[in-house]
């Protein structure tokens, strides 16, 4: 199977793409569907985060809260990057095994791994290709406010906290501009997945 890496910074479309292709039939591994569960208690990155970060961040059930984490993360470089050194090599882990389980019941497609840090954790260098989701920052920005309840500063500062986009386009196979209509995306995405598929055909 082809392994591809779908990247994109907050806001930026990413899910929307991922959406799409799955419907074309993409097996898609969500990287933030799989550190959720990796927060859950009982897991080995729940121990090592609530005693970096505190008691504070739990809610009534004593889960912990992504919401009350993030408010940290984002405003925070140091406990950000700690964050990242206790869940990544756990998601990044559990990836593996479902790309192996994949692989078990198929030995042709496309598998897309849909991660935000891709490029940032290097994990992007052991796909095939890499596809970057990019849109005009102003629409980022106000996308991100709608979506999440958040004021332009919030915004700005969770946009801010992530590597530029020019930076992950470098990397990219291909990209994928969201500034337009959800039909001028998914057209895109066609596109894209026709490509992946004669590839991994001619593989």
């Amino acid at each position: 199977m082809l392994h591809v890496g779908l990247t994109g910074n907050i806001a930026t479309g990413k899910s929307y793409a991922s959406r799409v292709f799955t419907e074309l039939g993409a097996k898609v591994i969500d990287a933030d569907h799989v550190a959720h569960d990796m927060l859950k208690s009982g897991t080995l990155a729940y121990g090592g985060i609530v005693k970096v970060f505190g008691k504070a961040i739990l809610d009534e059930d004593r889960e912990i809260d992504r919401k009350k984490l993030a408010q940290i993360i984002f405003f925070d470089a140091a406990k950000r990057l700690k964050l990242n050194s206790l869940i990544h090599p756990e998601v990044g882990r559990e990836i593996l095994r479902r790309i192996y389980i994949l692989e078990q019941n198929s030995k042709s497609g496309i598998i897309i791994v849909d991660a935000a840090l891709m490029v940032e954790t290097k994990s992007y260098e052991m796909y095939d290709r890499l596809i970057v989701v990019a849109c005009d920052p102003e629409i980022q920005v106000s996308r991100l406010m709608s979506r999440d309840g958040l004021t332009e500063t919030e915004a700005r500062a969770r946009i801010g906290s992530q590597m530029p986009i020019e930076e992950k386009i470098k990397l990219a196979d291909y990209v994928i501009e969201t500034s337009g209509t959800l039909r001028q995306t998914r057209e895109q995405a066609e596109k894209i997945y026709r490509e992946l598929m004669r590839i991994s055909q001619e593989a």
